[in-house]
């Protein structure tokens, strides 16, 4: 381990953040992201090389019984001088046979015994993997590869096992234990070469950040998110949609998405146009197929989609409320549904080859995942009610 990165290890293990780190050392903060998490490099021909994390047990104190980082550098200077595991022994008060044994196992690739490299290989060693639970239960193993198959997250797939089988624990498995599975490159049990069958795409483990900026520029007349009238963790009432557009590549396809606040029910628009007008039928047309109760407000962003607000609110009776400027998380169960949707339609792909059949198939099996914030019920479940209901009431 270089001492950068030796540094890196560290000040992590001392409780810096990633960032400080990384700006501590002067290293870029994806260097720092890739020696944390280690990455994936995936070749034209197919073949995948996986390289591991740096090892935190390397950094750790261990018993005095084990070969420590310091013993190791004078084992390589010696060795470097010609001494032998006798002579290297004595002078560390070791037996010759330690010695040999770890010339042998920890020596480089290059056919030299680098002191840092056999360090990390050592602790290496140390760390007990355990047996994954998927591996000795295979009708787990079968559960849990059909619902990622559907798209579910780890979430869903470990309350659904809890909801199914709460008196048996053999069935029951953490969110973690199915990352873990997924991210751990030598099991094999949930993918290989192919690609991970996460949502996100992701086969590797990434830090949370967030950017904020703020400004206005939504030219008047409008009205502003802070007008709406209610808080914005406030779901108590049904009929309150966010809004936005996923666009293709250089904003020439567009998909409308709708996501009603209370019960996260989801709604594609099939756009023929990336403009104000095919954006307008497109809204008008389906805010008229709900009960007024059930279309009060539209929350949307600042996009000049929105040039024909005025005539949406007087057609339908919705009004229309706008976010600050690069303020998406004033709509946040709309983002989070665009992150969903990306699975089914990536970016820099053309969004206009896909019919309204399609979208109608995108929005069924979202609306028919369990949600945790809705007590594991269904967005699908929960609007069906309201639509059933005459007064809408709030969800208990």
């Amino acid at each position: 381990m270089s001492l950068a990165r030796r540094q890196f290890m560290e000040m992590l293990a001392q409780g810096w953040t990633l960032r400080a780190a990384c700006t501590a050392l002067g290293i870029a903060r994806a260097t720092g992201q890739r020696w944390k998490n280690g990455y994936v490099v995936r070749s034209e021909g197919g073949t995948v090389k996986v390289v591991p994390p740096l090892e935190p047990l390397a950094l750790r104190p261990i018993s005095s019984r084990f070969l420590s980082e310091e013993e190791r550098i004078q084992i390589a200077d010696l060795a470097s001088n010609g001494a032998g595991p006798t002579a290297i022994g004595a002078v560390l008060g070791r037996s010759p046979s330690t010695i040999s044994r770890e010339l042998r196992r920890n020596e480089h690739p290059t056919g030299q015994y680098r002191p840092f490299h056999a360090h990390s290989l050592a602790a290496t060693r140390r760390r007990r993997v355990r047996p994954l639970k998927l591996a000795a239960r295979p009708t787990l193993d079968a559960f849990v590869r059909s619902k990622l198959e559907q798209r579910w997250s780890p979430q869903q797939i470990s309350r659904a096992l809890k909801t199914a089988h709460p008196n048996d624990p053999t069935m029951q498995l953490a969110t973690e234990s199915i990352y873990v599975a997924i991210y751990r490159p030598s099991s094999g049990l949930l993918r290989g070469p192919a690609p991970s069958p996460l949502r996100t795409g992701r086969d590797h483990r990434r830090a949370h950040t967030r950017q904020i900026r703020a400004g206005r520029r939504f030219a008047q007349p409008m009205l502003s998110v802070h007008e709406r009238g209610f808080d914005p963790a406030d779901r108590t009432v049904a009929g309150h949609w966010e809004g936005d557009l996923i666009v293709g590549p250089h904003n020439r396809s567009a998909i409308g998405t709708l996501v009603e606040r209370q019960t996260r029910y989801v709604r594609l628009l099939h756009l023929p146009a990336h403009n104000s007008s095919a954006l307008h039928a497109a809204l008008v047309r389906l805010l008229n197929e709900l009960p007024p109760p059930l279309r009060r407000t539209l929350t949307w962003d600042q996009g000049t989609e929105m040039a024909k607000h005025l005539e949406i609110t007087a057609d339908t009776g919705t009004k229309i409320y706008f976010c600050d400027a690069a303020s998406p998380w004033q709509r946040g169960s709309n983002e989070n549904t665009n992150g969903l949707l990306r699975q089914y339609f990536p970016k820099s792909t053309n969004l206009a080859v896909h019919t309204p059949h399609d979208l109608a198939r995108v929005e069924s099996e979202l609306n028919r995942r369990p949600r945790i914030t809705l007590g594991d019920r269904t967005p699908a479940d929960l609007f069906e009610l309201l639509l059933a209901s005459g007064n809408h009431p709030a969800l208990q």
